[in-house]
């Protein structure tokens, strides 16, 4: 089993992982979304084990994703809601769907459109400001929290520097953030 801390690592990516990365989590969070408020909605939808919904959806209560509302009693009843900080996980669910129904699979159970002219919606890459930004222009650099002996670090730090013009393997420039180029994000 692997540990929740990661020695020698500051990595918002492995911390997340850790409140959302069981698969089981992430689908009740997608059916959230639907609009399922109900353990029986939840179990239906998924065929989960009973005991492994009640865990996680104390998990997604616990870790603020979710809040618990009663709706009834003897037994006590609750539904299940989004918090802010669940909602907030709609680019992410987002972004991982745009990734499926582009590898995974020809006929995607579900689109993305605005509500006013139905229009596609995608997730997607832009600046503070909103300006659509393409993977090929942006770079990842260490942050305040970095720690010069991670790993991770001085690999990057040590890896080869960009090619001088763009390779063939890399975004055309009139990508947009909801295209899909092979090439990643320079490390650094």
């Amino acid at each position: 089993m692997l540990k929740r801390e990661y020695e020698g690592q500051n990595c918002s990516i492995a911390c997340a992982l850790e409140i959302v990365g069981e698969r089981w989590t992430l689908l009740i969070v997608r059916d959230a979304f639907l609009g399922l408020r109900r353990f029986d909605e939840f179990q239906e939808s998924l065929g989960i084990a009973r005991n492994v919904l009640t865990d996680r959806l104390h998990w997604l209560v616990s870790q603020d994703i979710l809040q618990a509302v009663p709706y009834g009693s003897r037994p006590d009843r609750y539904e299940y809601r989004l918090t802010a900080k669940g909602r907030d996980l709609f680019v992410t669910l987002t972004a991982l769907r745009q990734w499926g129904d582009k590898h995974l699979t020809d006929k995607p159970s579900a689109l993305l459109r605005r509500k006013s002219d139905h229009g596609p919606v995608a997730a997607g890459l832009m600046t503070t400001g909103g300006e659509a930004v393409s993977i090929g222009e942006v770079e990842l650099v260490a942050g305040p929290g970095r720690d010069p002996a991670c790993a991770t670090w001085r690999l990057a730090d040590r890896a080869d520097p960009p090619p001088a013009k763009p390779d063939r393997t890399g975004p055309e420039p009139d990508d947009k953030p909801g295209q899909h180029s092979s090439s990643s994000p320079r490390v650094r």
